[in-house]
């Protein structure tokens, strides 16, 4: 037995010292599980004396086996990791979605053709500029004349619609991608551990109450935060040996009965008015959206994009397992916590100015992973990006196909169930 522990502390030794060296998680390994040793005199003599001694020696042995006993899985791991973007492939995910918001500039209500939207949106960046450069260094720039109705149609309606969309697709794509990769599931969805069901709550709870739309965004926040948070104390108090199991099954008894609550208000609201209302919210919808709705997000989605960004080199080492990211001295306890705090934080923020928005947070990661790799340090930016411009054309999408705006929920599963088969029955080989 001392001997073993000898062995063990060799192994994290080993590990530790590695990962110095190195300076990269790419390091981390399985090493194939030692065969259990006989306990009897009888199984020892039945062993053939040709059969090699599975324990290493010495801690040097035990590196050399840790580094080249690898099996084909990690190899294909270790190469799709690797994998080098092509600069022209950023390039493109990132020029893609510029020319869908600006695309987007010309869709609505009120049509412009686009050289009056070229010219519009340069005359108001021209003043726009005209005014910093007098205000802080006092140089006077020519102005512009711009059409007041058309700058009021871009400026104030849709330009803050186009930015928190923008914002949502980005959320719902960034934290679906941090979910698979800490749940290490390919079917896992940002309203896993029931944000949306407390959302949904919430903000149905808001209407019943006849409470203002600024109330309605409160409630689903605080309900989405609610239910992750009921999630995470559920599993700590039922569950003490596999964490991520706890924390599914402490996601589904919190969806279920936050789903349940939801049922009972729409039971007790006036069909005549309250229930229509609640049900148009549950299908989501980027309608309603002004410039507060921009100003109330703005700083918590860029705090929980941050804090995910910041963490997803730890995604990768989680991605090799439990005991691999702990050898390399990482709080995998701690990197779960941040992870569901950051993405709990934008999907309740998403959740709260546009409804329930389904398939965003499932489907494009598997979207970017076929585009960029499994790398998170490159995956999860790829998300934000192609999320964004997803859920933007997809919002263009349910302003154009109708003459009474088709909300934005119904379509987003209509085209994610097909494209979501497409994706993962050719993107198999990531998983």
């Amino acid at each position: 037995m001392g001997e073993a522990r000898e062995l063990d502390g060799g192994f994290a030794e080993t590990a530790d010292t590695e990962r110095s060296r190195v300076g990269r998680v790419l390091f981390a390994r399985r090493r194939r599980a030692d065969p259990p040793a006989s306990s009897s005199a009888e199984a020892t003599a039945a062993t053939p004396a040709s059969v090699p001694t599975a324990v290493p020696a010495s801690p040097e042995q035990a590196k050399a086996g840790l580094l080249q006993d690898l099996d084909a899985s990690d190899e294909r791991a270790e190469e799709a990791l690797n994998k080098k973007v092509p600069l022209w492939i950023k390039a493109a995910i990132a020029a893609s979605l510029v020319g869908i918001m600006v695309l987007s500039f010309a869709f609505g209500r009120y049509p412009i053709n686009p050289v009056e939207l070229m010219q519009t949106l340069a005359g108001l960046l021209n003043n726009w500029l005209a005014g910093v450069m007098q205000g802080a260094f006092g140089v006077s720039v020519p102005l512009v004349d711009v059409d007041p109705k058309m700058a009021t149609a871009l400026v104030n309606i849709r330009l803050p619609r186009i930015l928190v969309v923008v914002m949502v697709g980005a959320a719902l794509a960034v934290a679906g991608a941090s979910y698979q990769g800490m749940f290490k599931n390919p079917l896992v969805s940002p309203d896993l551990l029931g944000a949306s069901a407390g959302a949904s709550f919430g903000a149905c709870l808001a209407l019943l109450l006849d409470l203002s739309n600024l109330y309605v965004q409160l409630f689903a926040f605080v309900g989405a935060m609610v239910a992750v948070g009921g999630a995470v104390w559920m599993n700590r108090m039922v569950n003490k040996y596999d964490a991520i199991l706890g924390l599914v099954l402490g996601g589904m008894l919190v969806s279920t009965l936050f789903q349940s609550c939801t049922s009972l208000v729409k039971f007790m609201a006036d069909a005549n008015d309250k229930l229509p209302a609640i049900t148009f919210w549950l299908m989501g919808s980027f309608s309603r959206i002004d410039q507060a709705d921009f100003w109330m997000i703005l700083l918590p989605m860029v705090l929980g994009f941050a804090m995910l960004l910041l963490e997803r080199w730890k995604l990768n080492v989680l991605s090799f397992g439990e005991e691999e990211a702990k050898s390399l001295g990482i709080n995998t306890k701690r990197v779960r916590l941040i992870v569901i705090f950051a993405s709990t934080l934008i999907v309740a923020c998403s959740v709260a100015v546009s409804g329930i928005v389904g398939w965003v947070g499932l489907v494009i990661p598997h979207l970017a992973r076929a585009i960029v790799g499994p790398n998170y340090k490159v995956l999860l930016p790829a998300s934000m990006f192609i999320g964004a411009g997803y859920l933007l054309l997809v919002d263009d999408i349910a302003r154009l196909v109708s003459s009474t705006e088709i909300p934005i929920g119904i379509l987003t599963a209509i085209l994610g169930v097909p494209f979501f088969i497409f994706i993962f029955k050719h993107n198999m080989k990531g998983w």
